[in-house]
């Protein structure tokens, strides 16, 4: 049965760190089943090991790591980061958009309206002349300014 560690690194090395752990799996041969670095987990990366013996044969001598943390981690305290979110989710009225497919691509927006349920955003372009809403959806665009313009 796998269980789930948590390794402490150096913030914004998380991803660093998942890659020199996948290359010493794959070089020692461990029971790693998993990495996970998400952007949401500053200075940690989850991983998936067979033992404890395994996590640490993975790690010994990498750099960027600060440590272990004690015991294991439940399966239900990751699995939201496993699950994809929605575009739409992550948008919020007021950003600053750039919309990047489309008619409207390589244009600025300003977004009006989140539909989470059709992963839609309702846009207003900045360099219209006249401001017109315009419909697009939420992967098309690409969030350039969280600040409430």
């Amino acid at each position: 049965m796998s269980k789930f560690f948590a390794v402490k690194t150096t913030a914004n090395q998380e991803r660093v760190v998942a890659n020199l752990v996948e290359m010493a799996v794959r070089k020692y041969n461990l029971d790693v089943y998993s990495i996970l670095a998400p952007k949401e987990l500053k200075g940690y990366v989850v991983v998936e090991a067979e033992s404890m013996e395994d996590l640490l044969k993975a790690i010994r001598g990498l750099p960027h790591i600060k440590g272990v943390v004690k015991g294991e981690i439940n399966l239900a305290e990751v699995e939201h980061f496993l699950t994809p979110r929605k575009a739409a989710e992550q948008i919020k009225e007021g950003y600053k958009v750039e919309i990047i497919a489309g008619p409207f691509k390589g244009e600025i927006a300003v977004v009006k309206r989140v539909d989470e349920t059709k992963n839609e955003i309702t846009v207003e372009l900045i360099e219209a002349v006249v401001p017109i809403p315009v419909t697009v959806k939420a992967d098309h665009v690409r969030v350039v300014d969280k600040m409430e313009v």
